[in-house]
């Protein structure tokens, strides 16, 4: 696995709804942009989102709450990485510590000066649990993308019988 990558924000009130909760776009925001710093630093390039996996809420995320994402590229395909993003709370009030508050498998595509994909180098893999983690998204990548053939095969037969 690669080198992870952390980004740690206290959430503020223009980042939520008149509840005091933090908009989930804000999270998913965050969320892209330590995606978008572990993979740009990995593949030493310009990288885009191509796709993000379910977000699950598992707490809520107030006002003044210290937020913290965790990103680390887990799996390298030819132009494309996969990267474990995780999500903390703390409530700074509290002494109870972080919480896991929601995660997420971005993928992120390398691109050169031309806005082309590109290669990235191969992952080392140095750990059972890097071996795990990138047989895991290498699984995750296949069936995304036999979905993916599925949608366009029906797409395409219904257009046939229209």
């Amino acid at each position: 696995m690669s080198e992870k990558i952390y980004l740690s924000e206290v959430m503020m009130p223009n980042q939520t709804n008149p509840n005091g909760n933090v908009h989930g776009g804000e999270l998913m925001k965050m969320m892209d942009s330590t995606a978008y710093a572990a993979a740009r630093k990995y593949s030493r390039s310009n990288v885009v989102t191509a796709r993000v996996d379910e977000l699950e809420f598992h707490t809520p995320i107030l006002i003044g709450d210290l937020v913290t994402c965790t990103a680390e590229v887990i799996y390298v395909g030819h132009t494309s990485m996969e990267v474990a993003v995780n999500v903390e709370v703390e409530v700074l009030e509290a002494e109870q510590g972080p919480q896991h508050a929601l995660s997420a498998y971005f993928t992120m595509v390398a691109l050169d000066r031309n806005g082309r994909p590109m290669a990235v180098p191969p992952l080392k893999l140095e750990t059972g649990e890097a071996k795990a983690a990138f047989e895991a998204g290498r699984k995750r990548h296949e069936l995304y993308h036999e979905r993916k053939k599925q949608r366009l095969e029906a797409a395409k037969n219904a257009g046939k019988k229209s």
